[in-house]
């Protein structure tokens, strides 16, 4: 029961949070990326590199990181005029040079596996959460007006396809969606997501008109598919890692790895989504 006040607790107090930011203006959203990123980069590093790690490449990719975050929110959202749409990502890309001198210069035994740690930080967490900027402004307009209720609407599907599939799976659920990663996971449970956010695509569908009936639905399909599969790609890191929760810094719920699993693999689909769609 503690446990369970303590998960309903921190789960209040982080929805309102992204709630918040998200509603509040343009600016506070850039600062909740920037935040969600830096702490989310931080726990990855760290899990990965606990027997060689290292702050000075730790920083390093956390500017990084959050340079890509900015850079993909400049170019979203349309603030900058459209000659410095490419110069912007400029900056990123000395990072990328300098990831690779830096091994010059520093005696790591494994240079190679160095690299691939820095890139699959930068590809798995702050590439997804820079393109969380594209949600954030209309796409009918050429990402030139802010629109706080689709990347809402998109969190909304994450967390109502989270709850569905764990009330269905708790109550019905037999058959193993993918025993070998995730051995609660079933197959009605993943059905049971789908289900819910359909539900809550054709309530969103009456409330707003950005995206047609169908065009909800398919959104709302593209998020429970690809959240799942994000979640269990977290897990398969996880297992192979050895370890319960990527960290702690959330009470109950574990760390930022565990709270955004579903969305660094969702977020990719639904731009793309987006863009096959317009």
């Amino acid at each position: 029961m503690k446990n369970l006040i303590t998960r309903a607790i921190t789960g209040t107090f982080f929805i309102g949070i992204i709630i918040g930011a998200i509603l509040y203006s343009k600016f506070t959203l850039l600062a909740l990326l920037v935040t969600i990123t830096t702490l989310t980069l931080t726990e990855f590093y760290k899990l990965i590199e606990r027997n060689n790690f290292q702050k000075l490449t730790l920083l390093v990719n956390l500017l990084g990181g959050n340079y890509l975050v900015l850079a993909l929110y400049l170019s979203a959202s349309n603030i900058l005029s459209e000659a410095y749409n490419g110069i912007i990502f400029v900056p990123y890309l000395i990072y990328i040079i300098c990831c690779f001198i830096m091994q010059l210069y520093m005696k790591d035994k494994d240079p190679i596996t160095r690299w691939s740690h820095s890139f699959l930080g930068q590809v798995y967490i702050a590439l997804p959460l820079g393109l969380l900027s594209y949600l954030a402004f209309e796409p009918t307009s050429s990402f030139l007006f802010y629109n706080p209720w689709l990347i809402l609407s998109f969190f909304a599907f994450i967390w109502i396809n989270d709850t569905g599939a764990f009330l269905v799976g708790s109550s019905i659920g037999k058959r193993r969606l993918f025993e070998r990663i995730s051995p609660k996971k079933s197959w009605e449970g993943f059905w049971g997501g789908i289900v819910f956010n359909l539900v809550l695509a054709y309530f969103l569908s009456s409330q707003f008109n950005v995206l047609s009936q169908f065009e909800w639905y398919g959104l709302a399909i593209t998020v429970s598919v690809f959240a799942t599969l994000g979640d269990l790609c977290e897990s398969l890191l996880k297992r192979t890692l050895q370890i319960k929760d990527s960290g702690s810094i959330l009470p109950g719920h574990g760390g930022m790895l565990d709270r955004f699993d579903s969305v660094l693999l969702a977020t990719p689909a639904v731009v793309v989504y987006f863009y096959l769609c317009y």
